[in-house]
């Protein structure tokens, strides 16, 4: 199975949920993620994850000025975004639910 595909699937879902924890700045997000678990998220696909969830208003942003290179701007929660984390999340564990009877099924049958 690609686990890639799957990623595609949940990545924004896993990106509200970083964010909801403490704000962070791009790779700080993918840094996250991987020690998560998720070592093959791409960092391009976490960028542009960020800019979308931000464009769609689940997002705001902010920059910190930085002493060791340029200004990182940072990504956090905000009321729109935990509702979508919220549905989501209700959404991932239903069809997690779902597959774990259909792969339980198969493997007794």
């Amino acid at each position: 199975m690609d686990a890639s595909q799957l990623l595609k699937g949940v990545l924004d879902v896993a990106v509200l949920a970083v964010v909801r924890d403490a704000d962070g700045y791009g790779y700080d997000v993918v840094r996250r993620l991987r020690n998560a678990g998720l070592e093959d998220v791409g960092d391009a696909s976490v960028y542009g994850t960020l800019r979308r969830l931000y464009q769609a208003g689940a997002l705001t942003s902010y920059v910190v000025p930085s002493d060791e290179g340029p200004h990182r701007k940072y990504y956090a929660i905000n009321d729109r975004g935990r509702s979508v984390l919220e549905d989501s999340t209700k959404t991932w564990r239903t069809f997690v639910d779902t597959v774990d009877g259909v792969l339980g099924r198969t493997v007794a049958a």
